[in-house]
This record gives structure tokens, sequence and C-alpha cells, in this order.
């Protein structure tokens, strides 16, 4: 039976690491970085065969323009990846846009039904000075009572409520809930 030192075993527990790394999961999470937001959001890594990276575009334009500038990236991703890469194809063949639930959604909130407007606040109000939980309960529930004066109330647990919320399901939020 030999034995052998640790450093020597962690020499081949990372070797096995190396071999196991996925080098498209990388090149995926470095991907935004090395060519910037916005072309990111057009073009999108498939795949790599034989030290090539195969890109898809949302249109030729942005496939010629990458191609362009195809040294620059290439160079920048060699620093990270632990298998250099020889070259990089774009091409519009393979693009398909994200579908709608990976799409960003913008929220205005102006179209909440929940919204209230423009709430003023002292500055008192934004950095209060609470010593204890009771004086930061004391302290919440006294803010709420002001944002709610003069809202109207909800028919059915006589609530302050948003407007947006009673033209929308006739009811609070919380009795919304409740039904479901």
């Amino acid at each position: 039976m030999s034995f052998k030192s640790v450093n020597h075993i962690l020499d081949g527990l990372k070797q096995q690491a190396k071999w196991q790394e996925q080098p498209l999961q990388r090149l995926l999470e470095l991907w935004p970085d090395i060519v910037g937001k916005v072309a990111a959001t057009h073009t999108r890594p498939l795949s790599i065969q034989r030290h090539v990276l195969f890109v898809a575009t949302s249109s030729a334009a942005w496939a010629q323009n990458m191609t362009f500038g195809r040294t620059a990236v290439l160079l920048k991703l060699n620093q990270n990846l632990s298998e250099p890469l020889v070259d990089i194809r774009f091409s519009t063949k393979d693009w398909q846009p994200l579908p709608d639930y990976l799409q960003p959604i913008s929220i205005i909130p102006q179209e909440h039904p929940s919204y209230l407007g423009d709430v003023s606040s002292s500055p008192s109000e934004t950095t209060p000075t609470i010593e204890n939980p009771k004086m930061a309960f004391a302290s919440w529930a006294k803010r709420m009572q002001g944002r709610s004066h003069g809202l109207p109330l909800c028919p059915q647990c006589q609530a302050p409520t948003p407007p947006g919320e009673l033209q929308r399901w006739g009811v609070c939020c919380v009795c919304v809930s409740k039904q479901f």
C-alpha cells in the first residue's frame, strides 16, 4: 500500500476538475462582460466545436459587426478560458428570440392598481432613530395611517384601499386573495 502526499492528491483533484469543466458554460457566464450588454442581447453563443465558437445573432448586421471585431473578442475570451478558442463564427441561422417568460419586464409603478402616487415624506420619516421594536412598529403604524388617510374603504373589510384596487377588483387586495 502506497501513501500519497496531500499535495499530490489535491493536484489530481484540480486536474480532474479541469477535465470536467464545461467551456461553453464558463463562456456563457463571461459573454455579457466580454462583448458588452447591448451586444449580448443580440448575440447568443451556441456551441464550441473543434475549438471554434458558434454564435447566433439577431440580424445579419450584428453578425457582420461582430465578425469585424471577432479578434478582440477572441483575445478576451482566451484570457478567461482553460482551453483557447481558434475562431468565432457568427450567423443568424440558429437565432431564436428569448421566450416570453425570459424577456425582461419593465414595470411602471403608475400602472399598478395599488399605486398611491408620490407619497411625500419628511426627512425624519426616511431616517427614523428607533431604539426598540415597539417604537419601530409605532413609527411604521403612524406613517401608514398618514399615507392611508383619505383613501376609500374596502366594502368588504372596511380597510383603506387604493382606488386602483377598487376599480380592478371591487375590493382590496387582501379580500381578493382570500377568494383564491
